[in-house]
């Protein structure tokens, strides 16, 4: 059957495994990403907000809250923060003045090319006996498993 849809179950104890596996990493990526951080005036949530704003343009305080699963005024209150320090600008939209939008600072955009250089030089060092294949194959199963997340 060359196009079998038949969803497939796996040993319960091979996920159980897998799971707590991508738990321990994701903490360990979460203590790694905040001791990069140690060195910047930015904290882990301005960090994501400015993450978001790079990967994605500018947005409303609206777009931010809910891409961070914050209330809108926590992320007002971030956005106030990272305006002061010069990361972030709002910008009143020509054609509806009362939506405003976000905009990244070449500041703000420097730190997150600076922090996310240094996230991919220590995951290099992970991987530094992994071979080549198992990197592709690694890189393949990461975008297989974020994609059937989405």
């Amino acid at each position: 059957m060359a196009n079998d849809t038949r969803k497939h179950t796996h040993d319960p104890e091979r996920v159980a495994f897998m799971e707590k596996e991508l738990r321990y990493i994701s903490g360990i990526i979460k203590q790694k990403g905040r001791e990069i951080l140690n060195s910047y005036t930015i904290t882990p949530p301005q960090f994501v907000a400015l993450q978001w704003l790079f990967e994605h343009g500018d947005m409303t305080i609206g777009d931010l809250s809910n891409k961070m699963y914050l209330a809108f005024s926590t992320t007002t209150d971030l956005v106030d923060r990272m305006e002061k320090n010069n990361l972030v600008m709002r910008i009143r939209e020509e054609q509806d003045r009362r939506v405003v939008r976000i905009k990244l600072l070449q500041e703000g955009e420097r730190i997150i090319e600076e922090v996310i250089q240094k996230r991919q030089e220590y995951l290099e060092t992970v991987l530094a006996d992994f071979t080549q294949e198992e990197v592709e194959q690694f890189s393949f199963l990461l975008e297989k498993l974020h994609t059937n997340m989405k």
